[in-house]
């Protein structure tokens, strides 16, 4: 480990063992906002630190019995003492590597909550369809991690499907977990309304976005024309009598927001800003990404919507991540929400190419 490292390690516990001895005065106890601020930065330290101490605990196990061993006159117990040094060096090379990971730079974004927007491609009511299912499985995944879930905004179709939806995910971690389902996600299978039995490949594009409070974009109320209108469903029937549904124009970015989900046209005016905040936070990240981005090596894909990223192949029960070049048979499974190996796999890489960017 090169020095430099070892220097920022040990600044990183000085201030770990500081925050330990400040979180049990009795100051700190009697002051919940100071309390839960220095508690945060505990536990942000405290994987490392636990993690560097395992690191220097292994490295004097091999230093103990490297002298052992030297010293030693029984071969058998020489030979024992050797192996014990290697084991005790491979368990430092593997915390070594452990903490070059914990050090890189955290995404700022990633325990953000998540608006997730869903709209059908190529395919017409199949791909529809398409991101109906698309909408399912990411609730049931934010169900599987205790996540809370709302539809902001939806634009049905006449089948059951959607052309576009809008979903609210709330939890911690949320957006580190989907922040790599941005892009084309394409289905193969029978559609319903074809009666040849042929396969038909339908597709639907998603955008993750981090969720914005009102301190990371301020919206300046001029910006904004506010429309309301009567709510109406699938294929133009009224959903009720009252002008409830909302239409906000943010002048500037030419962006359109309508909401109907709710009986109350506070709640949906609500729910149309919480999706333009959105909205206007990506659109900066991806100026700033565009900036960045010729003097960046590696990314783990652009999130852009004509990128395929991931194939539902229903005739042969196959999903297969083209990223991470996984393909796995469970698509019932995968459409419930098991979408861990392909997250995983892709947090994986993402850390993998953050470490080759720094070497």
């Amino acid at each position: 480990m090169a020095m430099s490292m070892r220097e920022r390690l040990d600044e990183v516990e000085a201030r770990y063992e500081e925050l330990t001895r400040e979180l049990s005065t009795p100051e700190v106890a009697s002051d919940p906002a100071r309390l839960r601020d220095l508690g945060k930065q505990h536990a942000e330290l405290h994987d490392i630190v636990t993690t560097y101490r395992a690191y220097r605990d292994a490295l004097r196990q091999a230093e103990e019995a490297r002298v052992l061993a030297k010293d030693e006159k029984n071969p058998e117990m020489a030979a024992y003492l050797r192996e014990e040094e290697a084991t005790a060096e491979r368990r430092a090379a593997e915390l070594e590597r452990k903490i070059e990971v914990l050090l890189l730079p955290k995404d700022p974004n990633d325990e953000k909550d998540v608006v997730l927007e869903i709209r059908a491609g190529a395919g017409g009511q199949e791909a529809a369809l398409f991101a109906g299912d698309l909408l399912e499985m990411y609730r049931r995944y934010a169900d599987r991690h205790g996540w809370r879930t709302d539809v902001l905004s939806s634009s049905p179709s006449d089948l059951g499907g959607f052309k576009e939806v809008v979903l609210e995910i709330k939890g911690k971690g949320a957006y580190s977990r989907l922040k790599h389902e941005s892009g084309g996600h394409r289905v193969q299978r029978i559609p319903v309304t074809e009666s040849g039995g042929r396969i038909h490949t339908s597709t639907a594009t998603v955008a993750v976005m981090p969720e914005a409070e009102e301190v990371d974009v301020q919206v300046d109320p001029e910006d904004l024309q506010i429309d309301v209108f009567r709510s109406s469903g699938p294929g133009g029937q009224s959903v009720n009598t009252t002008d409830s549904a909302v239409r906000v124009t943010h002048k500037p970015s030419g962006i359109v927001i309508s909401v109907q989900e709710e009986r109350s046209q506070r709640q949906n005016r609500e729910k149309a800003m919480r999706y333009l905040r959105a909205r206007l936070l990506k659109l900066a990240q991806d100026e700033q990404q565009r900036e960045e981005a010729a003097t960046r090596k590696a990314q783990v894909g652009t999130g852009e919507r004509s990128e395929k990223i991931r194939t539902y192949n229903v005739p042969q029960n196959r999903v297969t991540d083209h990223r991470v070049d996984i393909s796995v048979h469970n698509l019932p499974e995968v459409l419930q929400g098991d979408l861990d190996r392909f997250v995983e796999a892709l947090s994986a890489q993402e850390r993998a190419e953050q470490l080759s960017a720094r070497r």
